[in-house]
């Protein structure tokens, strides 16, 4: 079926809503991270996208693709905190939410805060710590607060959670619980680079002659300009046939035979909120159901799981998806 709406990005509309300082501050991240990173613009606009909903990403990959450099990089462009957590079998959840000690000036325990409470948290091989420490990280992503000692702590915007794990497959690695899955808004893959972009990723490695990737880059967009933007997406229009388009796609996975899990409405929730962002950072007040489709896979990835026997004919979970968001009609 032919489809009406790929040229709409290159339209232009008179907007209910002023996007130029929003499209703009995209544009100047971009810009700001391609004088690092090669490739990868798919993931850099979906780390944004997320950014702009509210929404934690996981980024999968084998070591050595970049993962942790870009999102290290993605935090330097914003004046917010930044903390990095090197996640690790022995690694406890007093580690990662800060601990009660005893302060003789006082002659009471006080809370000391851990490395969670910051505004952009990097978590490196997330899938390498035991069950328990993952639980402890459920209430802080889903909730933005830690509890401790019957007090509860909130955490200050924006906050946002990127973690990097490697394949499953890899040694030492914990498979994540799908409840702490459904937490992160998108699941990147991130694969090798082609050969021609391998040649530009040691061109570029050289001409920094030994200078720190983080040096180059330059912070945009602070955090009240960010909740500006944050409240611009919120307005953006849906129609009734985007909804149902949504519904039907996320419906189809919960009695697909080739999968064991289907979506939930946080898949839902998270394809609506994901299109809304795609659709202001492309200059529209409205969502297209090509934003739509931008959103399913990354919003779906992680949300769904094949049945044992796709699982060992090595079909993957992308397959299955297109293969759903293809049999659905898009709507006109």
């Amino acid at each position: 079926m032919e489809n009406n709406d790929e040229n709409t990005d290159d339209l232009h509309f008179d907007n209910r809503i002023p996007l130029a300082n929003l499209q703009k501050a995209v544009g100047d991240i971009k810009k700001e991270l391609a004088k690092v990173i090669v490739g990868q613009e798919n993931f850099i606009e979906l780390l944004i996208v997320s950014l702009l909903v509210n929404g934690h990403v996981l980024i999968e990959g084998v070591p050595g693709v970049a993962k942790t450099i870009t999102a290290k990089l993605f935090a330097k462009t914003l004046k917010t905190g930044f903390s990095r957590i090197q996640f690790t079998p022995d690694l406890m959840p007093s580690d990662i939410l800060g601990t009660s000690v005893f302060n003789a000036k006082i002659s009471d325990f006080e809370f000391k805060k851990g490395p969670i409470f910051s505004n952009i948290i990097l978590i490196d091989e997330i899938n390498r710590a035991p069950a328990k420490t993952q639980a402890a990280m459920f209430e802080t992503m889903e909730e933005k607060q830690v509890t401790m000692d019957g007090i509860t702590y909130s955490m200050s915007s924006p906050f946002m959670v990127l973690a990097t794990q490697n394949p499953i497959e890899q040694e030492g690695t914990y498979a994540l619980p799908e409840a702490q899955l459904d937490r992160f808004l998108f699941k990147i893959k991130i694969s090798y680079p082609k050969p021609t972009e391998e040649v530009l990723i040691l061109k570029t490695h050289h001409e920094r002659k030994g200078s720190l990737p983080q040096t180059m880059i330059k912070d945009i967009l602070d955090p009240k300009q960010l909740q500006v933007f944050k409240e611009q997406i919120q307005e953006i229009l849906v129609e009734e046939k985007i909804f149902k388009y949504i519904t039907e796609v996320v419906s189809k996975t919960r009695n697909h035979p080739h999968l064991y899990l289907g979506g939930s409405p946080r898949a839902s929730i998270a394809a609506l909120n994901s299109a809304k962002a795609f659709a202001a950072i492309n200059g529209r007040d409205f969502v297209t159901p090509e934003d739509v489709k931008k959103a399913l896979v990354p919003v779906l990835n992680h949300r769904v799981i094949l049945t044992p026997e796709r699982e060992m004919e090595g079909m993957s979970t992308e397959n299955v998806i297109q293969m759903i968001i293809e049999s659905v009609e898009i709507p006109r």
